[in-house]
């Protein structure tokens, strides 16, 4: 074996140096608004420039956004919107991949060309609320889950990851007398399963960060998701800091308060991601292979 050049030597130091220095890019953002959530709320309003440790170190800001009686009820309104909407997204999309994925289905490309048109075309808001309203969804979680059950981009990737399971198993189960729902259950969802962790990751984020569908369909607070719970913390704080309180101490706690309610609504995802990461890469490039 031969070994690497002076050259290659000095690309392999310099392409590290750039990873690790792309890696603190990415990290120290996430590293700042977890020491501004528990710095003092007065230094860090007066501090300018990068955050390397916290500065008096306090638990103010996240004591203020616990003690709001909503944040445990919105907590659980989101994890049974996340739960239920992932297996209602999974579920359905995979049949809809599943079907537009085989070649003997009739008018298989002029029903992408219409699924893919809704991918930069919709109805907009108003059409959508009236939809919600008329089949009787207002004013309840599941106008969150219903209405987002497939995703354009995620069938398509999805549909685009099947297509690249040989063909040759398709028709060897269906030789040995296996239906359609037995090779998507038993043969398909099995060796899909980066594929299968892409879509958990970008159907679960997107419903954990969700909170417009839910101003505009909920009316009943106690139905509120995490997400607009968090929302009106802050506002609650900006509220008491334009009162002109203390010398602006609830400015200060107003500004710290937004930090703790990022890291409140972001730790969750961040626990999961780890666990869906060795899938993830392969899955989301699937789709940049072949269209």
């Amino acid at each position: 074996m031969n070994r690497p050049s002076f050259a290659e030597r000095c690309f392999d130091l310099v392409n590290m140096l750039f990873l690790v220095l792309l890696m603190l890019v990415t990290v120290y953002p996430i590293i700042y608004v977890a020491l501004a959530s528990i710095s003092d709320a007065s230094s860090l309003m007066a501090h300018k420039g990068m955050l390397w440790h916290p500065l008096g170190f306090t638990l103010d800001a996240y004591s203020y956004v616990f003690q709001n009686p909503m944040l445990l009820k919105g907590y659980g309104n989101t994890l049974f919107v996340v739960v239920v909407s992932l297996v209602l997204n999974i579920v359905l999309t995979a049949f809809g991949a599943y079907a537009l994925s085989r070649k003997s289905v009739q008018y298989r490309k002029p029903l992408m060309l219409f699924i893919v048109f809704t991918m930069f075309f919709s109805g907009g808001l108003i059409p959508l609320y009236l939809t919600v309203k008329g089949v009787g969804l207002l004013d309840s979680l599941w106008a969150l889950i219903i209405p987002q059950a497939i995703n354009t981009f995620n069938l398509i990737l999805m549909k685009t990851g099947f297509e690249a399971i040989p063909d040759a198993l398709e028709e060897s189960a269906k030789i040995d007398g296996a239906n359609d729902f037995v090779i998507l259950f038993r043969i398909v969802l099995p060796l899909s399963m980066p594929v299968i962790a892409v879509m958990l990751l970008y159907y679960g984020v997107a419903h954990w960060n969700s909170w417009f569908n839910a101003m505009i369909f909920l009316q009943e607070r106690t139905l509120y998701p995490l997400q607009l719970v968090l929302r009106e913390i802050l506002l609650q704080g900006e509220a008491n800091a334009n009162s002109g309180a203390s010398d602006g101490d609830a400015a200060a706690l107003a500004a710290s308060m937004k930090y703790a309610t990022i890291m409140v609504a972001t730790v969750p995802i961040l626990f999961i991601y780890p666990f869906l990461q060795k899938y993830f890469v392969k899955g989301a490039l699937i789709g940049a292979i072949k269209g």
